[in-house]
């Protein structure tokens, strides 16, 4: 589908003053060889035939009206108009044709037009209809030749005059032979009116006589004459600069000898632009617009004539790849390609061009020249790089991803850029923030195509490439930032690496939002957020705020994984120590810490409002100044209040829902967090996760400890009463409360104590969660009927493994009524594991225990066992 922006329709105005419609197309702007200049095209949207094919004249009045209309005319009395479909296709022709004519594009019009009253007043004057006589061109004159030209400035129709004048009379050519005869007299009034003259002529702004002026046999003498500035003491030498000091340096012999003079009258005439004449006042630098076009349109010609040539590029890189060319020679060849890469900046078809430096290998020859020890030449190379990169990064990205297969991780390109970054000496840093803007272009997957052909198969680049960079070059890019952060402070903190480590903040920051799990993994298995807080201790502030900066964008992602990581890491509390350091300063560090705050405040992350409340509520209590901490902790009482309140009624309702289902999970499903950690990579090669999956107390028991204890205990208890523990009507001195957990067939570790405390794990089942609450000693209670072990429902925090549930056998004093008491707060809480007063064992059950089943299903609803939750 064609770009919508550059659709036209166009119009022209006819006889009657009326605009026909001949048309609608699409727009584009080329350099046409039959017209010799860039011109406006536009192809028919129906059958591509062309609409429109029109010059971009240098004294054409353009006119864009009401953001979408560009008007203008051709021939006498010819107007057209372009209507554009969308205002930034408008914009950017518009800008075009502003470059042609060198105008600034937030003009509505590219030249003076004059009003109607004005007109009739000229066309009242007898110089305005005839043509302008010139003086003669000898020494006596030069005063009447010097007050002529400057008088017509002004006045856009006598410039206009006197420009075709002095081209009809080969005026010019006169006027170098007096500069001839006034310099061998050493005749310096006639020098400086001279000056003054080939100036004034500049300034008419006539293309045709620019190439007169800047001809090989002329040129030398145009800047004789402005050498001598009446308004200077002494005569500039510029001519000795530009035959003895500029040394013109052939790295390849160009045969093509229109090239070569090209070459020279281009550097020429950019000297004069840059060097010679002086600042143009805000009258004078629209007059320059054709000198800046002239040599706009010398470069694109110059390009032109290299990408034709077979012979030139293909040498050149040949040379440049050769393991024996000298250091000297290679250095000019670089300069020589970044010059040609600047050049090819201001061309249209700069596709091609790319495509051509690809084709004839560029990357590698960049990767050559970036190991070498001459930083001017790795800087040339760098800036060769930057081009490419920002006009077509996947194209850099597809060479990277391909150098794997056949380089070490050392020496790929996209590694030797980060190591020069690292590496860079300039107090300044100014190499390694240009390399850090490229890295972040080729990290960026905005700019990533959707799919990418890997083999056979197409994949999308941005699972490609990031896979591959992680994998491969994210360790060379944190590497300094985890070797300064080993302790628990800076190791280094000095100027030069605090803003090489800000740099690489930077680019983290950058990767939390736009990389999501890739980073996510990154950062929880190298404990990557703690490394970074460490340099909230350093004396350097705008290192501390980006500290901060990456530890806001972290809490900004709202992720569970997270936020989970930050609480069992107790990840808070650095920052929080950092804001009481700071203390009552009004600075940039103390409204960023509130600014974090206060949004996890609004955005109620609970998990952190509880966490944040929970473990530093004095921290909470010591700041009034704002109310966000207030409101923080008005938020962790509402939520309290919200999980204290709710009925029992709903709790056993929701239990007697959960034995209905059987509690059996279905193999094939997975919860949402579990499918998370399974799309995640597998190449956990450095460390494992931090947050571990299921609750590490479980992990550190000592199983046969704790089997031969059940083992013993229960032999006991069936010695001394069968029925005491699995008859519903029996009354003992004592009644065994069962309660269910589930988890991994791992371990857990159990003593018999006197008293029942209770921790909640967090949701999903899964340990450090922040709400903590104690089970205190319950009431006697006596069993109402013998309780039998199902399957553990859905949402235990078991991932692998076998299947096995935890059975927490608590001794209670027991009452001689037979009905049964209400359910405790200790027997409500989802999955709890206690860690006291009870024995915690495993016990296995067979999954197809269909008699269990029907006998479950025949106790009516208030005698079914109680699955404490």
């Amino acid at each position: 589908m064609a770009d919508t922006r550059r659709r036209v329709k166009l119009y022209v105005l006819n006889d009657e003053r009326q605009w026909d419609d001949r048309g609608t197309g699409h727009v584009s702007s080329c350099y046409v060889e039959r017209l010799s200049g860039m011109s406006l095209l536009v192809r028919s949207e129906t059958d591509g035939s062309v609409l429109l094919e029109s010059k971009i004249q240098q004294d054409t009045a353009y006119q864009k009206q009401q953001e979408t209309l560009i008007v203008w005319s051709e021939n006498d009395n010819y107007d057209l108009a372009l209507s554009f479909q969308e205002k930034g296709g408008c914009d950017e022709i518009w800008e075009i044709i502003c470059q042609v004519q060198g105008k600034d594009p937030s003009v509505d019009i590219t030249q003076d037009i004059m009003e109607e009253s004005e007109e009739e007043r000229l066309d009242e004057m007898p110089d305005a209809a005839s043509p302008i006589e010139l003086p003669p061109c000898e020494l006596s004159k030069l005063d009447e030749i010097s007050e002529l030209f400057c008088n017509v400035l002004p006045s856009p129709i006598r410039r206009e005059k006197l420009a075709i004048a002095i081209e009809n009379e080969s005026y010019i050519r006169k006027l170098a032979e007096l500069f001839r005869m006034c310099e061998d007299l050493e005749n310096m009034d006639g020098l400086h009116h001279l000056y003054e003259i080939i100036k004034s002529t500049i300034l008419l702004n006539k293309n045709s006589l620019l190439e007169i002026m800047f001809s090989d046999d002329l040129i030398y003498d145009v800047v004789g004459c402005l050498e001598y500035d009446p308004t200077v003491p002494s005569a500039h030498r510029h001519r000795e600069y530009l035959n003895s000091k500029a040394n013109f340096r052939e790295v390849i012999p160009i045969q093509n000898h229109e090239l070569l003079n090209k070459i020279h009258q281009t550097y020429r005439v950019q000297y004069i632009q840059d060097v010679i004449l002086p600042t143009p006042s805000l009258f004078e630098e629209n007059m320059l617009s054709t000198l800046s076009s002239f040599i706009f349109f010398n470069k694109l010609e110059i390009v032109n004539m290299i990408q034709e040539d077979d012979r030139f590029l293909p040498e050149l890189f040949a040379q440049l790849t050769d393991e024996n060319t000298e250091d000297g020679k290679r250095r000019d060849l670089v300069l020589f390609l970044k010059e040609f890469c600047n050049f090819a900046q201001t061309q249209q078809n700069r596709d091609g061009f790319f495509k051509t430096l690809s084709n004839l290998g560029i990357l590698p020859a960049l990767e050559v020249i970036l190991s070498m020890d001459d930083t001017d030449v790795r800087q040339a190379a760098i800036d060769i790089f930057a081009y490419i990169v920002e006009f077509n990064p996947s194209m850099v990205r597809e060479f990277i991803m391909q150098e794997v297969n056949t380089q070490d991780d050392d020496v790929l390109l996209i590694n030797v850029l980060i190591e020069q970054m690292i590496c860079d000496t300039d107090p300044d840093l100014g190499v390694a923030m240009q390399l850090m803007n490229i890295l972040r272009i080729l990290m960026d997957p905005e700019n990533m195509m959707a799919t990418v052909a890997v083999g056979n198969i197409p994949k999308t680049e941005k699972t490609e490439f990031l896979s591959f960079f992680y994998r491969h070059c994210m360790h060379v890019l944190t590497a300094p930032l985890l070797a300064n952060t080993s302790d628990d402070k800076p190791s280094k903190d000095d100027f030069q690496t605090s803003q090489l480590l800000s740099l690489i903040l930077e680019l983290l920051t950058f990767t939390v939002e736009h990389h999501t799990y890739h980073i996510k993994n990154y950062i929880i298995n190298k404990d990557l957020l703690r490394r970074v807080l460490i340099l909230l201790k350093s004396r350097h502030q705008f290192l501390v705020l980006c500290a901060v900066r990456f530890f806001r964008r972290i809490i900004a992602m709202k992720d569970d994984f997270y936020n989970r990581y930050i609480i069992r890491g107790n990840l808070v509390e650095p920052v929080i120590r950092t804001f009481k350091n700071n203390g009552n300063k009004y600075n940039l560090l103390n409204s960023a810490l509130i600014e974090l705050f206060e949004f996890i405040h609004s955005e109620e992350i609970r998990s952190l409002i509880v966490h944040i409340a929970e473990t530093h509520s004095q921290f909470l209590d010591g700041v009034d100044y704002v109310s966000t901490f207030k409101g923080i902790k008005l938020k962790y009482d509402q939520i309290m209040d919200r999980l204290n309140s709710k009925p029992a009624v709903d709790s056993l309702r929701q239990t007697t829902i959960l034995q209905n289902s059987r509690f059996r999970r279905d193999a094939r499903t997975l919860d949402e967090e579990e499918e998370l950690w399974f799309e995640q990579e597998d190449e956990n090669e450095d460390g494992e996760a931090l947050v571990s999956m299921s609750d590490t107390a479980f992990h550190t028991a000592k199983v046969d400890t704790e089997l031969d204890s059940i083992g013993r205990f229960i032999d006991n208890k069936k010695a001394d009463s069968p029925s005491s523990l699995f008859n519903k009507d029996v009354t003992t001195s004592t009644t065994t409360s069962i309660m269910f957990s589930t988890t991994t067939a791992a371990t857990t570790t159990a003593t018999l104590p006197s008293s029942t405390t209770s921790t909640s794990p967090s949701r999903n089942g899964r340990p450090g969660s922040p709400l903590q609450q104690q089970v205190t000693k319950t009431s006697p209670v006596r069993t109402s009927s013998p309780v039998r072990p199902s399957s553990p429902p859905v949402g235990g925090p078991s991932l692998l493994g076998k299947k096995a549930a935890v059975v927490v056998v608590t001794e209670v004093e027991s009452t001689n009524t037979k009905a049964a008491s209400p359910t405790s707060a200790s027997e409500i809480k989802a999955n709890s594991v206690v860690a006291k007063g009870g024995i915690v064992g495993l016990v296995d059950y067979d999954e197809d225990s269909d008699d269990d089943d029907d006998d479950d299903d025949e106790l009516p609803p208030t005698k079914r066992p109680r699955l404490t939750s």
